[in-house]
């Protein structure tokens, strides 16, 4: 799909909400292109979670964002700048949790089997 479409279209996009997060490496600085899913979060706004299928170490991609947190995204083809914040208050990582499992129930079982905490990030549209 992504070869007739020039990676506009993902498969994972047409079941689930999905993007293409491009950040720059934290260490590197080259562009970084990373195909996630997402919870949308208002207007303007996603959540991404760095679960990793319950890795132990956070995915690369949150390091990068951590480090530069300017950044952009791509979703049903159309790239919109967007500034990645950590989410770290108790209160608010509940909050975003239960909206990520209003989406996919369970979701957070992740967090849970990889023994650490996983990094969720608000995403804010940058005019």
């Amino acid at each position: 799909m992504a070869v007739l479409t020039r990676g506009r279209v993902q498969l994972s996009g047409l079941l689930v909400p999905s993007l293409v997060l491009h950040s720059t490496g934290a260490r590197s600085g080259e562009p970084r292109d990373t195909y996630l899913m997402y919870t949308p979060d208002g207007p303007g706004r996603a959540i991404i979670a760095g679960t990793s299928f319950a890795q132990e170490k956070h995915p690369a991609w949150t390091y990068n964002l951590l480090a530069h947190p300017d950044a952009a995204i791509t979703v049903r083809g159309r790239r919109i700048a967007v500034r990645a914040r950590l989410i770290t208050a108790a209160d608010e990582r509940e909050a975003a949790w239960a909206r990520i499992e209003a989406q996919w129930p369970g979701y957070r079982a992740y967090e849970r089997d990889s023994g650490r905490v996983v990094r969720l990030f608000r995403l804010t549209h940058q005019a």
